[in-house]
């Protein structure tokens, strides 16, 4: 087999070292080790020191003895008695033996492994017996104890899923404490694009540590060092990569760089999928034009495409009096386009410049540089022009010999650097036009029009999709005519000019998406290009993962067959809330008899149940990384559940009355209540070892004129809507903190309200029975619909509506027919709450009758 090929290559390299990660357990982690001497009957005449590595593992302590005739010992944490080390006051008692650095450790159990250096079966050593160690640093001796205590409480836990969760934190403890180490870089030069934590797989073993991709390396740091400091991969090198699934869920990426081997180079399991996307991203645009990923996000103005620096200008944007903007210079100017003309238009420049020419440094020297600067400097949005789409590729070259001056590192500025993929600025224009006319920028280009000439140019569109420019750049946005002073109008004339214009606004509805035929290319242009051939080992893999549109058009368009798979009563009285791991595997429901319970998928068995106070709770979510469960409650308090402690681990006291409903997204906290308030917290996540809580910082205050009952965000998460107790429907800009449309919708309580997948769209419902669609551009009231009985909760695609009824039923509606289509019996009481995964296939409610059904999707 290919992976035992591959071993036999690594086993050659590391052949000095017998231990291995295959001497751990499954799912045990290998946290770090240090030199040590293994001490043999301490105090007696025979006494001996065995030389060798003491191993730090979740599950178990391993000591590697140097001489291989030695055997490998290995002492399960579940079977140790006793972890300590001698008392400061025995040092100085001589009565008792104390040798500094010394750990013992008293044991029921103990495994003998690759004795006389033969791979065998473990030998079993069972009976009470202290094994001692001591380190050669004796200062670390109270690190080592400490973290040998945590993990002997874990292995102690009586539940598995307590041990695994504390595990879990305690590794996530030490990869949040540990960064990767720049200093491996392979060229001091490397740009870096990210950094995150995974683990590597090898068969039936995974080790944590820290990725980190750069301009031209893949790199993987193991944080136990093991088998070497770094892996990494040369990014030409990559010929095929692959999302794979782990565990059942999609945080496995895998990397060949060979076309037919069929074992990977490296492996790799995120803790999300929001890091292996991104990853996956960075690969993938090396060279592919077939992969979406290649590609920048075209729904978003340059600006906004770097998450971190559109933050920074957010906050500057919301702290800047009237009139606002977010963007201090523009995408076209003629400075910006002389940029890229300078050498084939000197003159111009020297025109723009005053007779000079900018700052070597600061000229078109590369693409790569132009790319991160627009993608992470303060002030540069520019897009690219014509010419990177047309023939004449003179403006990359320094034909005319121009002395466009020397950089700081000395090098003088001469034809433009080009990317690796492209053999030369013909070769560059002839890719750069077929990434023009794929199919990607065919689907997706009529976003990118939205935002340029279109009904994303200019007002709460605009503010919504993060593309507001200083009003100079704007027609209309200074009447020329009307200033009198000549100074002041030479002035703006002139910051016009040079500052750049905003194209005259051509739609003012969202531009149509070109209609072109669905395909899978499976060919080849280059021999640098990432293959996107199917998997050797799932062929069906990949395809699956990179259409998760289709996949989720097709759930919607089986959704009437969807079907009871089991339900559980396990609560008191009617459940208010329901929030899932990542997984899938935990389920958290909240009720208005005042517990949060923990119901285990796989088991079928209520694992916890938790009450804060004597009061109902009304919501609840689960934080990313499935350590934290927030609830809401009617006693005005929100409350924060550590999953890996049981316990509660900080309360919000954030409001006057009972709160309603609570929404997160970015360490931003969401909370609606009954005393008319929507208000936004950032809370800076609490530590998950450590002393530190939550800390809680009020952004904005949402203010109502009556209770809110229900909010919800929009998939860009930048829009809010809040719907009162009184039937009114608000839309908020969350950027700012500003009502965009408010409007009276139904008469009575909002049940539910939420945004289509687009955001062009919002749907509530409420205590009179109807359904309303309202167009967020404009906030006016498109389409009504009438129901038998009110709909308490429910979950749609912007066509097709699941709700959950008063009378227990689930109804499929056709919103373009405005009617039921299906109607599936449930629940003997209302549906009072709905949840649906991220590929709508599986969902689970819960209902006046104190239960929680499961249901599936059958095709």
């Amino acid at each position: 087999m290919a992976f035992t090929r591959k071993r036999r290559q690594e086993q050659q390299l590391y052949s000095k070292e017998r231990f291995s990660l295959l001497l751990l357990n499954l799912e045990e982690y290998y946290f770090e080790q240090h030199t040590a001497n293994h001490i043999i009957n301490k105090d007696c005449r025979d006494e001996r020191k065995i030389r060798g590595s003491l191993k730090i593992c979740s599950k178990s302590i391993i000591f590697e003895p140097d001489e291989k005739i030695q055997p490998i010992i290995k002492i399960p944490l579940r079977d140790c008695i006793s972890i300590e080390a001698p008392e400061d006051n025995e040092a100085n008692n001589p009565f008792t033996w104390y040798t500094p650095g010394v750990i013992s450790v008293v044991s029921n159990q103990a495994f003998l492994i690759k004795e006389q250096n033969i791979i065998a079966p473990y030998k079993t050593e069972r009976g009470e017996t202290e094994y001692l160690f001591q380190l050669d640093v004796a200062g670390k001796v109270d690190d080592v104890l400490q973290t040998l205590l945590q993990l002997n409480r874990a292995s102690h836990l009586d539940k598995l899923g307590d041990q695994a969760a504390m595990i879990t934190a305690i590794l996530q403890s030490r990869l949040a404490r540990t960064s990767f180490d720049k200093n491996r870089f392979q060229n001091v030069s490397e740009t870096l694009h990210m950094e995150c934590e995974a683990e590597m797989v090898t068969p039936l073993v995974t080790n944590p540590g820290h990725v980190c991709i750069t301009d031209a390396n893949l790199y993987f740091q193991p944080l136990n060092g093991y088998p070497k400091p770094v892996v990494h991969i040369m990014m030409h090198n990559v010929r095929r990569i692959y999302k794979r699934r782990h565990g059942l869920m999609p945080l496995g990426l895998e990397v060949f760089c060979t076309e037919n081997d069929l074992c990977s180079d490296i492996y790799l399991k995120f803790y999300n999928s929001q890091d292996r996307d991104e990853l996956y991203f960075y690969i993938a645009t090396y060279l592919d034009l077939t992969k979406p990923e290649t590609f920048r996000d075209l729904s978003k103005p340059v600006g906004a495409l770097n998450k971190e620096r559109l933050e920074r200008l957010l906050t500057r944007y919301r702290e800047m009096p009237e009139p606002k903007f977010m963007y201090g210079s523009h995408y076209s100017s003629p400075g910006y386009v002389l940029f890229y003309l300078v050498r084939v238009a000197p003159e111009y420049m020297l025109c723009l410049q005053n007779g000079k020419f900018d700052h070597a440094d600061r000229t078109f020297n590369s693409i790569a540089e132009t790319w991160k600067n627009c993608l992470d400097g303060a002030t540069d949005f520019k897009e690219l022009i014509p010419e990177f789409y047309e023939n004449d590729s003179s403006f990359l070259l320094n034909s005319l010999k121009l002395d466009l001056g020397k950089r700081q590192g000395g090098k003088m500025v001469e034809h433009v650097e080009l990317p690796p993929w492209a053999s030369d600025p013909d070769d560059f224009l002839q890719k750069s036009q077929n990434a023009l006319e794929s199919q990607y920028v065919s689907e997706h280009l009529h976003e990118w029009i939205d935002l340029i000439f279109g009904y994303k140019q200019k007002g709460s569109e605009a503010i919504a999709a993060h593309n507001v420019f200083h009003p100079l750049t704007y027609e209309g946005g200074v009447d020329l005519n009307s200033i009198m002073d000549p100074n002041e109008k030479v002035a703006l004339l002139t910051q016009i000019l040079e500052f750049g214009q905003t194209p005259k606004q051509l739609f003012t509805t969202p531009h149509p998406r070109r209609i072109i035929p669905k395909f899978k290319s499976l060919s080849r242009t280059s021999s640098h290009n990432v293959s996107i051939a199917e998997s050797p080992v799932s062929p069906s893999e990949e395809s699956f993962e990179d259409l998760t549109e289709e996949s989720i058009t097709l759930a919607w368009n089986n959704i009437a067959k969807l079907k009871l798979d089991e339900q559980h009563k396990i609560h008191k009285e009617e459940i208010t809330g329901i929030a899932v791991s990542c997984n899938g595997s935990s389920v958290f429901t909240t009720s208005q008899d005042s517990t949060l319970k923990m119901f285990s998928k796989e088991s079928k068995t209520l694992q916890r149940s938790v009450s804060f106070s004597n009061m109902a709770l009304s919501s609840c979510l689960i934080l990313p990384g499935d350590t934290t469960v927030i609830s809401s409650s009617w006693d005005n308090h929100i409350y924060f559940y550590s999953v890996a402690f049981g316990r509660r681990q900080d309360t919000l006291m954030g409001h006057d009355d009972a709160v309603s409903k609570i929404c997160w997204h970015d360490n931003r906290l969401y909370s609606a209540s009954w005393d008319s308030t929507v208000k936004v917290w950032h809370c800076a996540p609490a530590e998950v070892l450590g002393p530190k809580r939550h800390h809680f910082e009020l952004l904005a205050e949402l203010e109502h004129d009556v209770s809110v009952n229900t909010i919800n965000l929009n998939a860009a998460n930048a829009m809010l809507v809040s719907g009162t107790k009184e039937g009114t429907i608000s839309i908020w800009d969350v950027t700012t903190a500003t009502m965009l449309h408010q409007l009276s919708c139904h008469s009575g309580t909002v049940y539910d309200a939420a945004f289509s997948p687009d955001s062009r769209h919002l749907l509530s419902t409420g205590e009179d029975g109807c359904f309303k669609v309202i167009d967020v551009q404009t906030g006016m009231l498109i389409s009504s619909m009438a129901s038998e009985q009110p709909q308490r909760c429910f979950k749609w695609d912007g066509h097709t509506v699941l709700s959950g009824s008063q009378s227990g039923e689930l109804l499929v509606w056709d919103l373009l027919a405005g009617k039921v289509i299906e109607r599936i019996k449930g629940h003997t009481g209302a549906v009072t709450c709905m949840w649906m995964n991220e590929q709508c296939s599986s969902i689970i409610t819960g209902g006046e009758d104190k239960q929680i059904m499961f249901w599936k999707l059958q095709y």
